[in-house]
Order: structure tokens, then sequence, then C-alpha cells
């Protein structure tokens, strides 16, 4: 595998969910990470795969679990990330999707994060580990204000490893 990904939408205070849930509604956000992981492998924990509902189409749909006897149709489950990864050896680019403790786990290990910034604070249960920012180059941001379809205003943003 060429690269681990990171793919996640942030607020200002690293909230990413409460309750299982995210924070906000972002058709824009949505569109964007179904752009950027189209085709290819996604990885997330069992939490993130509840809060979904259903595998992604047109992705592979890998799911970390501590449940030996979890079996979820259409869906690859495994109970480690190191697992996960493994699985994906002949991929050019894997995406991880959450939740915060798979984040937690994957932010070392990782090449890129695609980033969305809601730009507003969020009460919440679950947030995105600290990125220190000497281990990353921002080599894209585009901003956007809020809109009619989309309530607050955002940053797409990538960030490489140096």
């Amino acid at each position: 595998m060429n690269k681990l990904s990171i793919v996640v939408a942030i607020s200002e205070n690293n909230a990413i969910g409460k309750d299982n849930q995210l924070l906000w509604h972002l058709p824009a956000d949505l569109k964007h990470f179904k752009e950027i992981t189209s085709g290819h492998t996604i990885i997330m924990g069992r939490k993130t795969y509840d809060s979904i509902g259903r595998p992604l189409p047109n992705r592979r749909n890998i799911v970390i679990t501590r449940k030996s006897d979890l079996q979820i149709e259409n869906v690859e489950v495994v109970n480690s990330l190191e697992k996960a990864i493994s699985l994906c050896n002949n991929e050019d680019e894997v995406f991880i999707i959450g939740g915060a403790e798979i984040y937690k786990n994957a932010i070392s290990l990782s090449n890129r994060i695609y980033l969305t910034t809601v730009h507003k604070e969020y009460e919440a249960d679950v947030f995105f580990p600290k990125i220190n920012a000497g281990e990353w180059l921002e080599t894209y941001q585009e901003y956007h204000e809020a809109d009619e379809k989309n309530s607050v205003a955002y940053t797409f943003s990538t960030l490489e490893r140096k």
C-alpha cells in the first residue's frame, strides 16, 4: 500500500461526534468524502459503521471490532487496525474514516489527512486527536462560506506528512 490516508471532518474544538452521530449536516462535505473515497477501501470502527448503518457503495468496506463473532454482509470484519491494513497491500491509497479510537491509532501510521474543518465549536463526546503541526504540511486549502445547503462555513484541506 502506498498511502494510508485519514478522512475526517472536525469542528474548531476537534469535535467529531456526539451520541454516535455527526454534529452537523454539510452536503458539500458528504460529496467531498464520496469523491475522495469512491473506488477505494475504507476502514472504520464498528461504531462508525453502526452510525452509517450500511456498507458504503462503490467502496471496499472493512470494519474493526473487538466482537470476534460479528459478521456483516458485504463487509470484511477484522479485530485490529493492523489486520485491516494488512488486507490492503496491493492498493494505492486506503482511507481511515473513523471513529475516534481508530483515528488515534492510525494517525501515526498515516501519510495524508483529508481534513474538513467546520468553523464552529460543538459540544461532543468524541474528538479527533490534536494534529501536530510540526509533522504535517498543508498542501491544499479551499474555504467555503455557509450557504443555503451548508449551514456553517467550512474549509477543505489536505495535509501531507513531512
